[in-house]
């Protein structure tokens, strides 16, 4: 497979909590680069540091030490280089999680178009991409249906729509399959390896889900917060 840009860039990433003698080190200078069109789980037991990781490289978490660079912009370096993280995931990053967090009160259609809104597109627009979005991933006969009457893959793939809203190019997903039986999860991570060769993004995803391994074309393992290999 032809990899494109460089779209997520680690180098020396480290995150401990506490000092002295209750410091725990959860990530131990981490380097890493992901490329467009590339799908990547990162592996470990509970603790070894995969969910710091993609949270520090989500710029949800502060690290304590290291650069990261997404979409070739330099983002952390010692200290945050934006002002306005929101804003910065708002722009390029899309985030899918183990429970798809859709809100309740809001259709299938709405739920994408809350992300625009947020983002400053106007209604219509906002609407007609989130109308493009789960016709694209085959739920938009259900655009008008609330999260509590779609099955557990319908919900997931309105998640993926709403990752997916801004058209961001990296997208970080945590357990994204772990709550789908075998061939639903399969359906899901097929999909997302073809949002990432169709629209150029690369998915970080952390799991434990050993049924999807051989959806991704590499497997990171991390282990009392090194990287282990890449």
């Amino acid at each position: 497979m032809a990899l494109g840009d460089v779209l997520v860039e680690v180098q020396g990433l480290a995150k401990h909590f506490g000092d002295g003698e209750t410091r725990v080190d959860a990530l131990r200078s981490v380097d890493l680069l992901v490329r467009a069109g590339e799908v990547i789980a990162l592996l470990g037991p509970s603790g070894s540091g995969k969910t710091t990781l993609l949270n520090m490289i989500g710029c949800i978490l502060d690290p304590s030490a290291g650069r990261v660079a997404l979409d070739g912009d330099p983002v952390f370096d010692g200290k945050w280089l934006r002002n306005d993280l929101r804003r910065l995931r708002l722009d390029k990053i899309g985030f899918i999680f183990q429970a798809h967090n859709l809100l309740p009160f809001l259709t299938a259609e709405e739920n994408v178009a809350v992300v625009l809104d947020l983002a400053g597109w106007p209604a219509e627009k906002g609407r007609a991409r989130a109308r493009e979005l789960l016709d694209y991933l085959e739920v938009g006969h259900r655009a008008k249906v609330k999260p509590a009457l779609l099955s557990g893959g319908e919900a997931q793939r309105v998640a993926i729509a709403r990752a997916l809203a801004n058209r961001p190019r990296i997208i970080l997903a945590d357990e994204p399959t772990a709550a789908l039986d075998s061939s639903r999860a399969q359906l899901v991570m097929d999909l997302l390896r073809k949002l990432a060769a169709e629209q150029e993004a690369c998915i970080i995803t952390v799991t434990h889900d050993e049924k999807i391994f051989d959806r991704f074309d590499r497997l990171i393992h991390l282990r009392d917060g090194h990287l282990v290999d890449a």
